[in-house]
Formats: structure tokens, C-alpha cells, sequence
């Protein structure tokens, strides 16, 4: 695979559907995300960067059950592939080997 195929947010959306194990949706990932970056972003956004993440194969979306909250709609779930763990562990693997040859930087903030 040449490169992960993955931006940041992209990164961001996929880490919070695997943490939410199968059970991820616009909302809780909106939220996942401003809880661990302090970034406040839209449920539209979020939902453009599953569909993405599900046109590329890294995402799976399903519907759950029907909600009274939600006047009886079903809500969309998403669960990573795994396809989408491995671009996900290769996009680490890449941040951390540039991370490694990062300089010890000395700065004087006086």
C-alpha cells in the first residue's frame, strides 16, 4: 500500500469508529473528538468523512435498531474494516518512524 490514503481528520474519525467498537455513529464521534482533541467539529463533517472512509473500504456502516428519540428511524453504525485497521497501524507505524528521527531540540524560551 503506498501511504495510508489517510488525513488527519479521516484519522481522527476512523481512530474514534474503532474505539467505539461496532457501535460508532455521527454523534458519538463528534463527541469522541472534541473529549480527546478539544476540536469542535460538525456532525456534517463527520458524516462526509465516513462516507469517504466507506468508499475507500475502511469503514462498514450498518443500521440499528428503531428509536423513539429518533421518531422511529434507525440509526447508522460504523465498524472499522480490516482494511481500515491496518491503514490506521500503518499511518502509526509512519508517524512514529518520522518521530524517531526527530532531533532532540534545545530551545531557549527566555
Amino acid at each position: 500500500m503506498k501511504g495510508t490514503e489517510l488525513g488527519e481528520f479521516q484519522e481522527l474519525v476512523l481512530l474514534s469508529v474503532g474505539v467505539h467498537n461496532g457501535d460508532a455513529y455521527g454523534v458519538n464521534i463528534m463527541d469522541q473528538i472534541l473529549t480527546n482533541t478539544g476540536r469542535k467539529v460538525t456532525v456534517s463533517t463527520v458524516h462526509t468523512a465516513l462516507y469517504r472512509l466507506e468508499k475507500k473500504g475502511f469503514v462498514e456502516s450498518y443500521y440499528g435498531g428503531e428509536s423513539n428519540k429518533r421518531g422511529g428511524r434507525k440509526k447508522r453504525l460504523y465498524q472499522i474494516t480490516a482494511v481500515g485497521y491496518r491503514a490506521l497501524s500503518e499511518a502509526k507505524t509512519q508517524r512514529e518512524k518520522f518521530w524517531s528521527l526527530l532531533p532532540d531540540f534545545s530551545f531557549n524560551y527566555a
